[in-house]
């Protein structure tokens, strides 16, 4: 079984749509994926996602199924009570009254991810400050679990930290989504915690991550990732990659994102 997770492109966040240059991305995929065999589709409900594949569906026609579970990961972070976390996210996102809180969790500062060991852990990431001041643990076994039971519609059932294999499947299935709820679903599959793809994978928007199955033990499969962030559609059509997602490479470039 083959699954493609697929980042929309260059978004506008404001209409929740694609910018020109996220128009462009997304028919460049689509004329990648043209020569691809996917047999089943599915959608963030999210508009630049939406908006994302309906260039492919349009060039495989076909139809898309569109999935609650992949919405961009986000959760409910409350760090008013918490001065370390309002060190580790200095960008926080503030409510009308000057309160700080931030609804996602990938955006802190690396000095603090690193000063607790807690968030690297397979397990012990759900005791840490973020974990317990969010409601971050809950939201990711919805999607996981969500996953889960998908594969097991395809045959393949997790057990433990692999899959059972209940019938083997030659599928391609594509996800259409989001860089965070991409790095949830490939913490899930690799067992390790989604603080290390949230922190150290950028997959840069209309980006293809490839993974495949893998049965060294007959009905034991794990999930292999064969390219990850592949943007080579952009370069082979001439369109720079978005930088979106992106910090700064030099911190004195004051052009790039701090």
């Amino acid at each position: 079984m083959r699954l493609l997770l697929i980042r929309h492109g260059d978004p506008d966040y404001v209409r929740d749509s694609l910018t020109k240059k996220g128009d462009a991305e997304a028919a460049l995929l689509a004329d990648l994926l043209s020569g691809e065999r996917i047999d089943d589709i599915y959608i963030s409900p999210l508009g630049r996602a939406q908006r994302t594949a309906s260039y492919t569906l349009k060039k495989l026609g076909k139809q898309g199924v569109t999935k609650e579970w992949l919405h961009e990961f986000s959760c409910e972070m409350d760090i008013s009570h918490s001065e370390l976390l309002r060190k580790a996210y200095p960008d926080a996102r503030l409510l009308e009254d000057g309160t700080p809180v931030r609804s996602i969790p990938w955006d802190m500062l690396p000095s603090f991810l690193m000063q607790d060991p807690r968030y690297l852990d397979p397990e012990d990431w759900k005791k840490t400050p973020v974990a317990q001041n969010s409601n971050v643990e809950e939201v990711y076994s919805w999607v996981t679990s969500s996953l889960d039971d998908l594969l097991a519609d395809y045959g393949y059932r997790r057990d433990g930290g692999c899959y059972r294999v209940l019938q083997e499947s030659d599928k391609t299935v594509a996800f259409f989504c989001h860089f965070g709820v991409s790095c949830v679903l490939l913490s899930h599959l690799w067992n390790c915690s989604p603080f290390i793809p949230w922190q150290f994978l950028c997959m840069q928007p209309s980006s293809v991550t490839e993974l495949v199955t893998e049965e060294r033990e007959q009905g034991t499969a794990v999930f292999r990732a064969l390219r990850i962030g592949d943007v080579s559609h952009l370069y082979a059509g001439g369109e720079k990659p978005s930088f979106m997602g992106r910090f700064c490479e030099l911190y004195s470039d004051k052009t790039q994102r701090h």
